[in-house]
């Protein structure tokens, strides 16, 4: 059977969720298209040919699966709703009862694809509640080129990253000691700097840190962050969820004012120590390391690049699945506003039931 896919964003740095899934769909022969619901998603995609441009090409396409990188999805198109997640749970914002944002559930999705141990069950327990909803872990696609691993020796002059989340209060950006710390360091020449920051920050911000360019120092205006991921031996970062992508090679992290205390991070909250605690990381120590693999054995034990390839077969198994046990999808009239809104698009047509191929049927 011939299959029709849509790759749904909202920003740019989804982009990469979606080319290795892109990739998966045209080896099969079927056919992906793309679409943003903002403009700066639809800026970072403009380059492709295989891009819906509008509302009425978007509801003419007629998707069988919708494989989306967003926390809201245009539920007036056909298609099965398939969450495959904007990055990995940040702890960015706890909530009362020791709930995350990643965990919210807003009524838009039939089928979600987790990423392993530690967001499945979670989501698992959620799903008995609602029972609207199938999860399936399958692995994040994103980090599918990250693998296989491969060993990097620390040179003369080791490489570390730094990443940091657009979030004010709990960006290390922002931060003038931080700054500061950093410029020294760079300019004392003993670290190879490589940094990129969130697409959201604001330019100002980026411009600051852009003008540490020098032979130690190197600014990338990119949200394709696993070849930097790979020419690095440590990262320095704050509370983003580019600490779970990076540490997915068993490399340690150093984080600055993280919101939460883990014991596979080398955790400070004054830049006076962020040099030692470089020093430190790069020791590769072997406590350190051993809670690193614990961690990802929950967060993604999938080290075989194959996530993608998992996706695309949960999302057809479940496609044509019987789903009589399933409740109707929530009425959610707030958020199903405000994706009108942000499309401009107003409709009552709304696909409340999880949506269903029960036979096969002749190509389009």
């Amino acid at each position: 059977m011939q299959y029709k896919f849509l790759i749904y964003i909202s920003y740019s740095y989804s982009v990469p969720i979606g080319i290795p899934l892109e990739k998966e769909i045209k080896s099969r022969g079927y056919k992906v298209n793309w679409f943003s619901d903002i403009e700066e998603g639809k800026e970072a995609i403009s380059n492709k040919t295989n891009v819906i441009k509008n509302v009425k090409e978007l509801i003419d396409y007629r998707p069988d699966i919708v494989l989306a990188a967003t926390d809201l999805v245009a539920d007036f198109i056909t298609g099965l709703k398939v969450q495959i997640f904007h990055g990995f749970n940040a702890y960015k914002r706890p909530e009362k009862n020791n709930k995350f944002a990643h965990f919210r559930i807003r009524g838009f999705f039939d089928l979600y694809c987790t990423q392993g141990p530690n967001t499945t069950n979670r989501f698992k327990k959620i799903q008995k509640k609602n029972n609207h909803f199938e999860v399936i872990e399958t692995g994040w696609s994103k980090v599918d080129p990250l693998f296989p691993i491969k060993k990097k020796s620390i040179d003369d002059k080791p490489t570390i990253m730094i990443a940091s989340t657009f979030t004010k209060r709990l960006s290390l950006a922002y931060n003038e000691e931080v700054y500061e710390t950093i410029k020294r360091i760079v300019n004392n020449g003993n670290y190879m700097f490589i940094m990129v920051l969130h697409p959201k920050i604001p330019v100002r911000i980026v411009n600051k840190w852009k003008s540490l360019k020098s032979n130690n120092f190197n600014y990338y205006d990119t949200t394709d962050l696993i070849p930097l991921f790979k020419k690095s031996d440590i990262l320095f970062s704050d509370t983003t969820s580019a600490i779970q992508e990076f540490i997915l090679q068993k490399k340690p992290v150093v984080t600055y004012n993280h919101t939460m205390k883990f014991n596979y991070l080398l955790q400070i909250s004054q830049a006076k120590f962020i040099e030692k605690t470089f020093e430190k990381a790069l020791t590769y120590p072997s406590n350190l390391l051993q809670n690193i693999n614990c961690y990802i054995n929950e967060l993604h034990p999938y080290n075989d690049g194959k996530s993608s390839q998992r996706i695309i077969d949960a999302s057809i198994k479940y496609l044509h699945n019987n789903k009589k046990n399933k409740k109707n999808k929530p009425i959610n009239i707030i958020r199903k506003y405000k994706i009108r809104k942000r499309l401009k698009y107003f409709t009552l047509r709304s696909f409340n039931k999880p949506f269903t191929i029960k036979t096969q049927r002749k190509n389009d």
